[in-house]
């Protein structure tokens, strides 16, 4: 047995050092954002914290939708052209895996639970249930036609889906692997976000020019809200109090009050404005803009682009990128 008061004042600086590193460093360590470069056939990833790519991944098969595992060890890419979906290992930084045999793979989820994995596939009008572990179909789900985005309850409870062509949104109850019901929204709905209590469900619809806002319990709307041209997608900030919708035809993303259901500010960004993200400080957020190749970060404070950082060749990050 270690005798601690002969070894104490040799090895304080030393043993300080060990429990500074191992007790800080986790801590301190920044989220990961997973920016799929569709044109590029890759993935950059960026050190949130030192804002700057840090490393860029080849991914072929045209990757665009991202959903990365809630302990941040694993990134699931989708692969249209591969017609399936890629497996990252966030620590290697490698691609460890792909899935294949979804032939329009594109909207890709996962819940808070990392259990399963949900991919939209955009031909076959389904929605496949895949096992994290095995990697192995679960279910297909039959939906609406070409569904696009995708995003799970916080309980784990539900899974909804954007049927674009459809103009309608599934609720699929993830006890049964079943649709509950399916609800016309807008014109080509595409991104969807969920409030923290799963309680408010935002539509994206890329035709009519506006948001939809869904009561989730009674799949009800409560509001149509009017933003710019052709949104895609939709993020909230600061305790849900903002909505942030990305409109990739003049560049901008509109601010709306969550509780006003008012647009109270437009927010000019990169060229051809996509996917959207808010890192876990529930105040910064990530915008991947297609035609600059670049992401820019926005104060959702002061509704202002802070920061521009260079990805790689037609950025989306469809989903959710940014890692807890």
């Amino acid at each position: 047995m270690l005798d601690l008061k002969r070894y104490h004042l040799k090895y304080t600086v030393v043993a300080i050092g060990i429990a500074t590193a191992f007790f800080v460093t986790p801590l301190a360590a920044a989220p990961f954002a997973y920016i799929s470069n569709q044109l590029g056939d890759s993935v950059s990833v960026i050190d949130t914290a030192q804002g700057r790519v840090v490393d860029t991944l080849a991914v072929s098969g045209k990757p665009a939708g991202v959903a990365v595992s809630p302990d941040g060890g694993k990134v699931y890419i989708s692969t249209p052209e591969a017609k399936g979906f890629a497996v990252l290992d966030a620590n290697k930084r490698e691609v460890i895996a792909k899935v294949s045999g979804l032939d329009g793979a594109l909207g890709i989820a996962t819940g808070s639970d990392g259990k399963r994995i949900y991919v939209a596939d955009w031909f076959k009008k389904t929605v496949s249930v895949i096992d994290a572990s095995s990697l192995k179909i679960i279910k297909t789900i039959v939906v609406g036609e070409s569904p696009s985005g995708l995003i799970v309850s916080p309980d784990n409870r539900w899974l909804y889906v954007a049927n674009r062509l459809s103009n309608s949104v599934s609720k699929i109850d993830l006890t049964q692997l079943t649709v509950k019901s399916t609800v016309p929204v807008g014109t080509h709905p595409f991104g969807l976000t969920l409030d923290g209590r799963g309680e408010r469900l935002y539509v994206a619809n890329v035709q009519s020019d506006d948001v939809t806002v869904l009561e989730t319990a009674r799949m009800k709307s409560i509001a149509t809200v009017k933003v710019n041209m052709l949104p895609y997608a939709a993020t909230l900030a600061l305790n849900d109090s903002r909505l942030l919708v990305t409109n990739q035809d003049d560049g901008s993303v509109s601010v709306i009050d969550t509780e006003t259901l008012k647009e109270i500010g437009l927010i000019d960004v990169g060229d051809k404005p996509e996917g959207i993200g808010t890192l876990p400080d529930d105040r910064h957020v990530y915008v991947a803009n297609w035609f600059d190749s670049t992401v820019s970060v926005i104060d959702a404070r002061i509704m202002k682009v802070i920061d521009t950082i260079k990805t790689g060749e037609g950025s989306r990050a469809f989903g959710q990128f940014i890692s807890k």
